[in-house]
């Protein structure tokens, strides 16, 4: 039986591939993202390729809006069988100057440091990540309910791990995506559905980008310290996580496995630093 994935924030490097790859591998894909004209270019790829795949504009902070989407996803499509929490991201409005306290930070006005950072910018970036996976989880999870081989999961990060400099609520909120799963894996386990989550390292995508490269397309200091602080010395490429994805999915490869959030990282949570 041809399964049904729902994925949310669909249009990302990261969760287009996992479309894309889901539906070459049999799949039928119902891709939400706030941007639905992007969504659709990626299912639109998909078709052309021979796959199944429908876009839906959805906000996904929004329980109404995935409502909508549910019902609309059950009539052409079908059932949810398994749910990819992928919306999420960082945000300027979360993200300090510093990477560490710097004297007079207290006192400045021009740049944003831990001490001015705007409570509204933290509440977004918080938001974004860990209602993004609570409230589309409510919204699919009874569709999976009595049903055989459903599952969730969700895109955490290595900021879960080791919080990364200037970005405190973005690191915060993967920290409880991770937990949130865990506690997700506990309360339907009863049910036979199984929740996990993985943790990507490090991959170049069009939010982190220009984080990563200056506009010559050369590496920033940051990109030097990442890649400094992976043992595999490089960026992960986005297919290096379908093979994650497809053995948490498999109910017969992964059955027993379930509130664990798996890092796919080139050893950047291993490595000490020395």
């Amino acid at each position: 039986m041809r399964k049904i994935f729902v994925i949310t924030g669909a249009d990302g490097v990261l969760c287009s591939g996992f479309a894309k790859f889901l539906a070459l591998g049999g799949a039928t894909v119902a891709l939400l993202d706030l941007n639905g004209e992007a969504a659709e270019k990626v299912a639109a790829e998909i078709r052309k390729n021979g796959g199944a795949a429908h876009a839906y504009q959805t906000d996904c902070l929004n329980k109404d809006s995935l409502i909508a989407t549910r019902e609309k996803v059950r009539r052409e499509m079908g059932s949810c069988d398994v749910l990819i929490n992928g919306a999420g991201g960082n945000n300027p409005k979360c993200t300090t100057a510093h990477e560490t306290y710097e004297k007079g930070d207290e006192h400045e006005t021009e740049l944003m440091t831990f001490f001015n950072m705007p409570t509204a910018g933290f509440d977004f970036v918080f938001d974004l990540n860990l209602k993004g996976v609570l409230l589309p989880t409510q919204v699919f999870v009874p569709d999976m309910l009595g049903r055989p081989g459903c599952s969730g999961i969700n895109i955490s990060s290595m900021n879960a791990y080791r919080p990364l400099t200037k970005i405190p609520a973005y690191s915060a909120a993967k920290a409880a995506v991770s937990n949130f799963t865990a506690w997700l894996a506990v309360h339907f386990a009863g049910e036979g559905i199984r929740v996990n989550a993985i943790a990507p390292g490090f991959f170049v995508t069009n939010q982190n980008r220009a984080l990563l490269f200056d506009s010559e397309g050369k590496p920033t200091a940051r990109t030097d310290k990442i890649l400094r602080s992976t043992p595999m010395g490089r960026f992960g490429e986005p297919e290096e996580l379908w093979g994650t994805l497809e053995w948490l999915a498999d109910e017969k490869k992964s059955g027993f496995v379930t509130g664990i959030t798996v890092p796919v990282d080139g050893g950047f949570s291993s490595y000490s630093g020395v």
